[in-house]
């Protein structure tokens, strides 16, 4: 599943657009814990949290991962949407709580095996 498709199904709203959308993603990731992430997300996994503020940004590009999505409501900060385009991580957002995405996209996820 690319993340345009993924957006399509979960509804989100992509706040920095890249080359990325098309690309397979495998998988994702559920934490709030940055060194966490760092630790035990793995490349071209979807990353799925709360926070919004601009060291997701630095996360994400670290690792590799395909995408973080923001959930619950929390919109990015100005400096993080920056930091996203300017690094080319797709960000998304979404007013739906953690628990519920992470339960759709592993229905996603799985439904395509």
């Amino acid at each position: 599943m690319t993340l345009r498709e993924m957006a399509a199904a979960l509804e989100l709203t992509i706040v920095s657009d890249t080359a990325a959308l098309d690309q397979p993603l495998a998988g994702g990731y559920v934490s709030d814990l940055l060194s966490h992430v760092m630790g035990q997300a793995k490349a071209g996994q979807v990353w799925v949290t709360m926070q919004g503020h601009q060291n997701i940004v630095a996360v994400a590009s670290l690792v590799g991962l395909g995408a973080v999505i923001v959930t619950s409501g929390v919109e990015p900060e100005e400096q993080t949407v920056n930091k996203a385009i300017e690094q080319e991580v797709a960000l998304c957002m979404t007013k739906l709580p953690t628990y519920e995405v992470a339960g759709r996209l592993y229905q996603l996820d799985t439904a395509g095996k």
